[in-house]
């Protein structure tokens, strides 16, 4: 079976739990957005020397995550001085860069933990997925493997105040892309082949989310593409972008932003929304449907102690966050009842990892700390990475993949 049959089959297959593929990591937090893996091979206990396959340098700056497909890592860069971006084409097993596409930019404001490169690509194994913002305007170009332009779709004007993040997601085919920005809000599906709108759909605008959308396998057997924004939760046809049901957010003072991805656990879809001002409301939603379910599916929300930036994870009938500030937590996600708490030492801006049964939390300082995915904290490690880290790390190859401010770093044993 060839890359792109291999890609096809696997985003019809994942979110429906039958297939799993540990070489690769083709999105944002990986197969289907869960930030999962079942390696059991990467260690536990390393450091920025110890532990390590192989530690390149790369050329510019950003929080883009590392994407992988096999034997390729592809990640998302800028100059400092935003005169250039980049997409980084690296070998897997030894960090050598294959190929730089380079792209023209400019400085544009952002805010002090985004970067002018934070949105992450995709791969179907054939072609590349990314989206470039030059300080004014965005587009999403495909190329292959080998580097080569292969299509570029302009999207015009971007504005947000935070500057950009939102990454797109194969799905059959098709790329789905999230063009949520301030004051404008509409979700595209665009032929992966060419470029060219296969639908769209119009979403209520407020600020600028940069949350990714997620497949799942609905109630009724049917697959759905799921779509948290400010706006609410809405479960789409993602071969037609018709609506299926959808879910109104109401906030108690002003719409707050989404930038934490979606999760589904046990039955209901779960978006968490927040704001620098330290307010924060997450929304747990049953899952299935058909119309407005605003006033009957809501199975429980917190207005006061969940993540704002990173994405939570789901394990059986327990869903874990770590927040902001550094709060790591359990809680049961069909009712939001606590299990447990407890304070790591830093702040958190990327999302954790699940590898096997342990959690890897990287702070925004390096310290990488590892913890039981379980109904009790069990901390077993607390690694450090010896630079500021604010990139979602990446789980391939029986690999951990961690983009530091400076360095691409592989882990795992030789």
């Amino acid at each position: 079976m060839n890359a792109f049959k291999t890609g096809a089959l696997l985003a019809l297959l994942m979110p429906f739990g039958l297939l799993a593929e540990p070489n690769n990591w083709e999105r944002f937090r990986g197969p289907n957005g869960t930030g999962k893996s079942d390696s059991n091979k990467i260690p536990t206990t390393f450091s920025a020397t110890e532990g390590v396959v192989w530690k390149v340098p790369l050329k510019g700056t950003g929080n883009s995550s590392p994407i992988i497909w096999n034997d390729r890592v592809f990640v998302h860069s800028s100059e400092q001085d935003g005169t250039k971006r980049y997409l980084i084409s690296l070998d897997a097993t030894n960090g050598k860069v294959l190929w730089t596409k380079e792209f023209s930019g400019a400085k544009a404001k952002t805010h002090v933990k985004n970067s002018l490169a934070s949105c992450t690509p995709t791969t179907d194994g054939e072609r590349i997925y990314n989206i470039v913002w030059n300080g004014e305007e965005i587009s999403l170009f495909a190329h292959d493997f080998n580097g080569k332009e292969l299509w570029k779709r302009d999207f015009g004007k971007y504005v947000s105040q935070h500057g950009p993040g939102h990454s797109p997601i194969v799905v059959n085919g098709k790329i789905i892309f999230n063009n949520d920005q301030d004051g404008s809000a509409q979700l595209f599906a665009l032929d992966s082949k060419t470029g060219k709108t296969v639908w769209e759909a119009p979403r209520k605008a407020f600020r600028a989310c940069y949350s990714t959308p997620l497949l799942n396998k609905s109630p009724e057997g049917k697959m759905e593409l799921l779509v948290g924004t400010t706006a609410g939760i809405t479960s789409y046809d993602p071969d037609k972008g018709s609506e299926n049901w959808s879910y109104t957010w109401s906030f108690t003072k002003s719409p707050l932003r989404t930038v934490a991805s979606p999760i589904v656990a046990a039955g209901v879809v779960i978006a968490c929304s927040g704001d620098g001002a330290g307010d924060r409301h997450l929304i747990a939603v049953r899952l299935g449907g058909k119309g407005d379910v605003t006033g009957t599916n809501l199975a429980w929300e917190n207005r006061k102690i969940f993540p704002y930036v990173p994405t939570m994870l789901s394990k059986d009938d327990f869903v874990f966050s770590v927040t902001d500030k550094g709060m790591a937590m359990c809680h049961i996600a069909n009712s939001g009842k606590e299990v447990w708490t407890n304070r790591l030492d830093s702040p958190v801006t990327a999302s954790p990892v699940m590898i096997g049964d342990n959690i890897f939390a990287i702070g925004e300082d390096g310290t990488v700390y590892v913890f039981k995915a379980q109904g009790s904290f069990q901390q077993i490690a607390k690694n450090t990475m010896g630079e500021p880290v604010f990139a979602s790390p990446a789980v391939a190859n029986d690999k951990l993949f961690v983009r530091g401010k400076e360095h691409l770093f592989c882990i795992g044993k030789k």
